[in-house]
């Protein structure tokens, strides 16, 4: 029986997160700038997004660029900007063919003019499609997400239009970029860091972690099924004990 046949369908999870991490390490091993390693990682987004679609998962959100990230040396940060406007233009009619919706969330005004554009293209080419949805978090971290939806939120106490009173775990959901999203129920890291650095810290709240040494460019759809059997032996119990969720199923 193969990785894929032993999954069970019927306990996905509706909402995997993958924080892609690696590609520079994995340049460096074989002698090469950390570009390279962006180049060849092309390959595993791709069968990450495919492997996803064909099992039913709903949501799949890739962490391909922080806030942070645009501290990195000038040339890195031009050289995958580009990378990513050619990849959205070759990919998108993959996309559209495969019935897979493009989003994304993140600080979008910060990207350059022909990423957003291109970028924006893709996302409207696809909003029809509804087979999976495939989310870009671009230019994001957690915290900035955070403070902009407080913002959000008190613009609107400033203005009268909302009471303080009335904010509640759902108000602060509404204002988030994952708005209308379910909670991720697995977070997949690769690359073996033990952290989230700042990826959806709010959505993150009761997610399953499943950390894996290997460096993304290597990510291939076995190693999706394998996470997602990882994630299929957990308990998830949100607060309870074993004992409440059995009593509760029975």
């Amino acid at each position: 029986m193969s990785l894929k046949e032993k999954i069970d369908i019927g306990n996905l999870p509706q909402h995997i997160a993958v924080i892609m991490d690696g590609n520079g390490r994995w340049a460096k091993k074989k002698g090469n700038l950390r570009i390279f390693g962006h180049q060849n990682a092309i390959t595993a987004v791709r069968e990450t997004v495919e492997a996803a679609a064909e099992l039913g998962v709903h949501y799949l959100t890739l962490y391909a660029f922080s806030t942070e990230n645009w501290s990195r040396p000038k040339y890195e940060v031009e050289a995958l900007m580009q990378l990513l406007v050619s990849t959205i233009r070759k990919e998108t009619e993959t996309l559209n063919k495969n019935n897979i919706r493009l989003q994304s969330i993140g600080d979008l005004a910060a990207l350059p003019q022909a990423c957003r554009k291109q970028l924006e293209e893709a996302i409207q080419i696809t909003s029809q499609n509804t087979r999976m949805t495939l989310v870009l978090a671009l230019s994001y971290s957690g915290r900035w997400e955070l403070v902009n939806a407080m913002q959000r939120m008190a613009s609107l106490v400033k203005a009268g239009e909302l009471e303080p009173e009335a904010i509640n775990e759902r108000t602060v959901q509404d204002y988030l970029n994952t708005s209308g999203m379910p909670d991720p129920e697995l977070l997949i890291r690769t690359s073996g860091e033990q952290r989230i650095s700042n990826f959806l810290l709010w959505q993150l709240a009761y997610t399953e972690l499943y950390i894996t040494d290997l460096l993304w460019p290597d990510f291939r759809k076995e190693h999706l099924y394998e996470a997602i059997l990882a994630f299929q032996q957990r308990e998830r119990r949100f607060g309870k004990t074993s004992e409440q969720l059995q009593k509760a199923h029975s």
